[in-house]
C-alpha cells in the first residue's frame, strides 16, 4: 500500500491554490452561519408557531426549545419517475427513525425531478440542464425557513443530485446526507435492448416491437440499470463521502434498503451541532473530495454530463475545477469497470461482484484517492467505504468488503485494468474545446478525419441518415445546441443511426456544442464544444465538405481549412424562435442569457 499518487497530489494542490481566496470566503460564510447557533432561537413567536403548526404535540414541544435537532427533508419524489417513486414512503420512515434518535424531522420541501429518458429527443429536453439550477434554487427555498439543524436530500437522477448538492453547499454549515433509493432489478440484457434500437433505426422492427423491448428494460420502480448520469451520481455521492458506505446500489423495496435509510436518518442527527460529531457538509466537500469524485468518474467510465456538473458543484463550495484538471487526472486513473454502455453488465451486476467497496479499496491501495477526508460516516476517512452493509440478527452492521472481484470482466483490479486511463479526453484545436468519452469507443474508431455534414438540429441529421445521405465517411456536426442557444439538450436520437453507419464500416464521428447521453456509446463524439455556435464559436463557420479531424487519442479537434480564410467566413445563424417557446421554454429566457459556457459548468449562478 503506497502513498498518494504524485499526479493526484499535484492536481489537488493546483486546485487548492487556484481556489484559495474563493474557498476561504466560502468557509468564512458557513462559519458565520454556524456561530449564530440554532436558528429557531431567534425566530419571533409567530414565525416559530407557523413552523410547527402542523406537527403533533410531541414535535411541537421539541421545537419550542433549542435542545432537539430538527432535520429538514428535501425530496424529489414523484410517481412518474421510476427512480423517484420509492421516495413516497421515505418521509414517514425517516421521521420515525429520527424520533428514535431523539430528534425531529420535517419535510422542508420538494424539488422538481424530470426524466431525461422521457424527454430524450423531445422539446422538454431543452429544459433538462436548466432543471439542475432550478432544483438548487427550489431546495434553497425549502431550507430558507432557517429552522433546521441538518438535512437529508432524497434524489437520484441526472440533474437532481447535482442540483441538490449545490443547494446543500449553499447551506454548508448544516450536516447533510444524501439518501438513494437504488436501481431497479435487471430487465432484459442491455445488449438485446441496443440491438432492437439499431434494428428500429434501420426500419427492420416496428414501433410496437421497440416499445415492448424498452418496457422490458425499464420495467419497475428504481433507477435505470445502465451506467449513465443517474448511477454516476450515486457513485459520486458515495466516493465523495455523502452517502453511508455501500448505500448506492441496493435495490428498492428490500429490507437492507430500508435499514440504510433509517441509518442515514439517525446518522444525520448525530452529526448536527447538537450532537458530539458535528460534520457540516461544506467541510466534507473540499478539494480532496472533489478530486476523489473525478477519480471515481474516470475509474468507472462515468457520465460526460459530470464534466459540467462537477464544476458547478465544486464552485458552490468555493472550489475552481477545470476540464484541464479532469483531463490530467484521467491520464493516471485506470478504467476498472465494464458496465453498459462500455460493457454488457448493468449496475446490479457491478454491485453483486464487488461494487463500490471493492472499487474504492482498489483505488485507495493504488494511491489514487485521498483517504484522509471527512465523510458522513464518521472517523476513519474513506477507508470506511471499503466496508459493506449487512443486515443480520444484530441489525445493520458494516463488514469488510471483498478482497477480490467476483467477475473481473465487469470489475477489475488496478493491476488488470481494462485500460490505463479513465477514458475521458479533452479535445482542443481550432474549433475550440470539447470532451470525449472514449471508454466505450474501440481504439481503432477513436480517430476520424472526414468531410462534415452540418445540421442545426438532430431531427435534420436523423432525416439525412434515413434518406441514406450519410452513408459514407462523415463527421456529423450538430450546432446551435449549446446552453445559450436552446438549453443544451442531449442528442440521444443520433446514437442508433450513427452506430449503424459505424457498423457498415464507415468512419463516423459527431461534433456538437450540445450534449450526448450520459451513457455515451461506441461512436466517437466531441461534445460540449465551447465556445458554442451562438456565442461566436468556430463551429458556426463550418460548411458542408470541410474536413475535420476528431482525434480521441491525441486530444485534437481541428478543421483542415486555411485559417485566414476560415476566420473570414461569416458565421452561420439559426432561427431559434421555435426552441424558445412551448413546454415552458418561454419561462427560461433569463437562464439562456445568464448561463455560463460548458467548461464553466453551464451554470446560471455567478
Amino acid at each position: 500500500m503506497g502513498g498518494l499518487n504524485a499526479r493526484i497530489g499535484e492536481v489537488t494542490e493546483r486546485i487548492a491554490r487556484r481556489s484559495q481566496e474563493s474557498r476561504a470566503r466560502y468557509l468564512e460564510r458557513i462559519m458565520q452561519a454556524r456561530t449564530r447557533g440554532p436558528q429557531r432561537a431567534r425566530l419571533d413567536c409567530g414565525n416559530l408557531a407557523h413552523a410547527f403548526a402542523a406537527c403533533d404535540a410531541h414535535d411541537k414541544d421539541g421545537l419550542k426549545g433549542d435542545v432537539l435537532a430538527n432535520i429538514g427533508i428535501v425530496t424529489s419524489y414523484n410517481d412518474m419517475l421510476s427512480a423517484h417513486e420509492p421516495y413516497r414512503a421515505y418521509p414517514d420512515l425517516i421521521k420515525a427513525a429520527v424520533r428514535e434518535a431523539g430528534a425531529i424531522a420535517q419535510v422542508a420541501g420538494g424539488v422538481p425531478a424530470m426524466c431525461d429518458g422521457v424527454t430524450q429527443g423531445q422539446a422538454g429536453m431543452e429544459l433538462s440542464l436548466f432543471s439542475r439550477d432550478v432544483i438548487a434554487m427550489a431546495a434553497a427555498i425549502a431550507l430558507s425557513h432557517d429552522v433546521f439543524d441538518g438535512a437529508l436530500f432524497l434524489g437520484i437522477c441526472d440533474k437532481i443530485v447535482p442540483g441538490l448538492v449545490v443547494a446543500a453547499l449553499s447551506f454548508g454549515h448544516l450536516p447533510a446526507i444524501f439518501v438513494p433509493a437504488g436501481p431497479m432489478p435487471s430487465g432484459i440484457p442491455n445488449e438485446q435492448k441496443a440491438k432492437v434500437r439499431k434494428l428500429f433505426a434501420e426500419g427492420k422492427v416496428s414501433r410496437a416491437e421497440l416499445l415492448e423491448s424498452e418496457a422490458a428494460s425499464y420495467h419497475t420502480a428504481g433507477t435505470c440499470t445502465f451506467y449513465g448520469t443517474a448511477n454516476s451520481n450515486q457513485m459520486l455521492m458515495e466516493i465523495m463521502g455523502l452517502h453511508l458506505p455501500g448505500a448506492s446500489f441496493v435495490n428498492p423495496g428490500t429490507e437492507l434498503r430500508e435499514a440504510l435509510t433509517r441509518a442515514a436518518a439517525k446518522r444525520v442527527t448525530a452529526i448536527t451541532a447538537e450532537g458530539n460529531d458535528y460534520t457540516p457538509v461544506g467541510e466534507i466537500v473540499d478539494e480532496r473530495a472533489i478530486v476523489n469524485g473525478v477519480v471515481g468518474l474516470h475509474a468507472t467510465g462515468g457520465s460526460t454530463n459530470h464534466t459540467m456538473h462537477l464544476i458547478a458543484m465544486a464552485a458552490a463550495a468555493g472550489i475552481k475545477l477545470t476540464w484541464d484538471d479532469m483531463a490530467d487526472l484521467s491520464e493516471v486513473v485506470p478504467l476498472l469497470t465494464r458496465v453498459y454502455p462500455n460493457g454488457l453488465a448493468d449496475v446490479n451486476r457491478f454491485h453483486e461482484v464487488g461494487g463500490m467497496a471493492y472499487l474504492i479499496g482498489q483505488l485507495l491501495d493504488a494511491g489514487l484517492l485521498h483517504r484522509d477526508v471527512r465523510t458522513v460516516a464518521g472517523e476513519g476517512g474513506l477507508d470506511l467505504y471499503r466496508k459493506v452493509p449487512v443486515l443480520g440478527a444484530a441489525g445493520l452492521t458494516w463488514q469488510a468488503g471483498p478482497s477480490h472481484s467476483a467477475d473481473p470482466t465487469v470489475l477489475a483490479s488496478v493491476q488488470n485494468a481494462f485500460s490505463a486511463n479513465g477514458g475521458l479526453k479533452l479535445l482542443q484545436g481550432n474549433l475550440g474545446r470539447a470532451v470525449m468519452k472514449i471508454s466505450a469507443v474501440k481504439p481503432d474508431k477513436r480517430v476520424v478525419e472526414a468531410p462534415v455534414r452540418v445540421f442545426a438540429d438532430q431531427d435534420a441529421a436523423q432525416a439525412a441518415f434515413q434518406a441514406g445521405d450519410l452513408d459514407r465517411d462523415v463527421v456529423v456536426v450538430v450546432r446551435f445546441q449549446g446552453p445559450k442557444a436552446n438549453g443544451m439538450p442531449e442528442l440521444h436520437k443520433l446514437t442508433p443511426g450513427l452506430s449503424v453507419l459505424q457498423d457498415k464500416g464507415f468512419k463516423v464521428a459527431l461534433v456538437t456544442d450540445g450534449r450526448m447521453s450520459g451513457a455515451s456509446g461506441k461512436v466517437p463524439a466531441a461534445i460540449h464544444l465551447t465556445p458554442e455556435a451562438l456565442d461566436g464559436g468556430p463551429i458556426a463557420r463550418l460548411r458542408d465538405g470541410d474536413v475535420v479531424r476528431v482525434d480521441g487519442e491525441a486530444g485534437v479537434i481541428q478543421v483542415q481549412v486555411e485559417q485566414a480564410s476560415f476566420a473570414a467566413r461569416t458565421p452561420a445563424d439559426a432561427d431559434l424562435a421555435a426552441a424558445h417557446k412551448g413546454v415552458g421554454r418561454e419561462l427560461f429566457s433569463g437562464f439562456r442569457s445568464l448561463v455560463s459556457a460548458a467548461d464553466q459548468g453551464a451554470s446560471v449562478f455567478a
